[in-house]
């Protein structure tokens, strides 16, 4: 993610280093060894058969967790020469392949992301909800997409609108895209860019929005 004029930061909560074993503990597999069983006792002239060995159970495997899909490692955060102004944006798909789509908004940088396969393809500035209607934090999913949506609560324009919540929530394209705006809660951001993101993103697609949240290249997105 890239703080609106003066830093770059990417919104995620992240799990560093490599595959995590179950409860994150490595538990022993050592063999367990078995004394070999004695010499059958003599009982006037009669030799007493030895008892049956006991099985011995076999150490349970261990289980180490699933790796989360490499889509969601970062491998590439675009390279933004300047500060993001409100109402630029940057965009790159050459060479990044298909893969999950997940998008970052971070409310202290005013930024969103757009990641496929890991690869930063898309970055703008964004407005966001006034104190009286704050944008919400967490992890939403895509539930619908409407290239010309109008709010059905203020009469406004929405193109290219991706809902996030059944209140109304989303992210679409704004003309007014200045710092001095604000949204009802909703996520706005350059028109033009909005398409761009329309075009890329499927019903069911997560979108993380925080407050600050950073995440180095090589991080992994365990919030998606």
């Amino acid at each position: 993610m890239r703080k609106t004029m003066t830093m770059r930061s990417i919104a995620f909560a992240v799990l560093g280093g490599s595959a995590v074993l179950i409860g994150g503990l490595a538990l022993s597999g050592s063999p367990v060894k078995v004394r070999a069983a004695e010499a059958p006792a003599r009982v006037a002239r009669a030799q007493v058969a030895p008892p049956a060995p006991k099985a011995v159970p076999k150490p349970a495997p261990i289980m180490a967790a699933a790796e989360p899909d490499e889509g969601y490692v970062v491998k590439r955060v675009l390279d933004v020469p300047e500060p993001l102004r409100h109402g630029a944006y940057y965009w790159d798909t050459e060479g990044v392949p298909e893969g999950p789509i997940v998008i970052t908004v971070d409310l202290v940088a005013q930024t969103l992301s757009i990641f496929r396969a890991g690869y930063e393809i898309g970055t703008a500035a964004v407005i966001y909800g006034a104190d009286e209607k704050p944008t919400p934090l967490g992890v939403f999913t895509v539930t619908q997409k409407d290239a010309h949506h109008v709010s059905n609560l203020y009469g406004a324009p929405m193109p290219y609108m991706l809902r996030l919540t059944n209140d109304g929530i989303s992210i679409h394209g704004s003309k007014l895209m200045e710092g001095k705006y604000a949204t009802h809660g909703c996520v706005g951001v350059p028109t033009a860019f909005a398409k761009l993101i329309f075009g890329q993103v499927k019903l069911g697609d997560r979108v993380i929005v925080t407050s600050g949240e950073m995440l180095e290249r090589g991080g992994r997105i365990t919030a998606a």
